[in-house]
């Protein structure tokens, strides 16, 4: 681990020009890892920036104070564990990102001015797919040159993921299929994979020159053919990417869903693979898990 490549101290605020917008649990963390790797591009040290839902989704500004304090501490923890020192410009942008007003329009472009000249600022925060229409139109007025990148996952896998992933964080572990059943009553696993909802929220202001659509399991059949898509999206040149094929952030082995509880997830998310099959093709849906 090297300090900040790509890092201009004295850039200027900027917006980003490459935006990942979700869906949560649907490899995001993994574009990053790959986006973040090309020369072309400049992304923040830490993953979702998360903005525009702070702008429109009030009920996610109760934990994002918790994500910029993981943040910080996960980049100190970084270089502690390689015995290296905390990069002095890396600290100065964290306590100019984190302290005083926050989420206003110049702190947003403030966040991307250590991107050097002749890189595109990029941005993948998955909340953002969550948008309500007048955030999506802001989005659209706002960054009027930017390309964006959307996720489809199989609905039932995805719900399953995050719900894995809340109980992780919570350190619970249901017992028994009842303990199950009443964990997927949380109308969060629902909300995060509407896609019947949010996609024609996007569809609606950006056509498939600035939108790029892609099923999730054409990462794992052929991640560097997912990439070049991605790249030909951004117009940028095709990279050599290290760990291509790694698995980012796997499931809790500890936590089983049973089939129970399967099962009535896929009867309620039934509208959601109806909408992806009618919207994206057949071909599209066969590729989303």
């Amino acid at each position: 681990m090297t300090a900040l490549p790509k890092w201009d101290p004295e850039g200027r605020p900027k917006k980003p020009l490459i935006v990942g917008i979700g869906a949560q649990k649907a490899g995001t963390t993994w574009l990053s890892q790959m986006l973040a790797q090309h020369p072309q591009l400049w992304i923040p040290p830490f993953k979702e920036v998360q903005f525009f839902n702070h702008r429109f989704v009030p009920e996610h500004r109760q934990w994002l104070p918790w994500h910029f304090r993981r943040a910080r501490q996960n980049q100190e923890k970084r270089y502690a564990a390689r015995g290296l020192p905390f990069p002095p410009e890396l600290d100065a942008w964290l306590d100019r990102i984190t302290r005083g007003e926050m989420f206003t329009n110049h702190w947003y472009k403030q966040v991307f001015a250590p991107a050097p000249e002749g890189t595109q600022p990029c941005d993948i925060t998955p909340e953002y797919s969550t948008l309500p229409d007048e955030g999506v139109e802001f989005v659209a007025e706002f960054l009027p040159r930017a390309k964006f990148i959307y996720i489809i996952r199989h609905p039932v896998d995805r719900a399953v993921s995050q719900l894995k992933m809340n109980l992780t964080r919570k350190n619970r572990k249901p017992r028994g299929v009842d303990a199950w059943l009443a964990e997927i009553e949380d109308p969060v696993l629902y909300d995060r994979g509407d896609y019947a909802t949010y996609v024609p929220r996007w569809t609606a202001r950006f056509g498939a020159d600035r939108l790029l659509i892609l099923p999730f399991g054409a990462i794992a059949a052929n991640p560097g053919a997912f990439m070049r898509r991605v790249e030909a999206h951004c117009g940028l040149e095709p990279h050599s990417y290290q760990n291509l094929a790694a698995k980012v952030f796997p499931g809790n082995a500890e936590l089983s869903v049973p089939a129970e509880a399967r099962a009535v997830l896929r009867e309620r998310l039934q509208p959601q693979f109806a909408f992806i099959e009618a919207t994206f093709g057949t071909e599209f849906a066969a590729q989303i898990r």
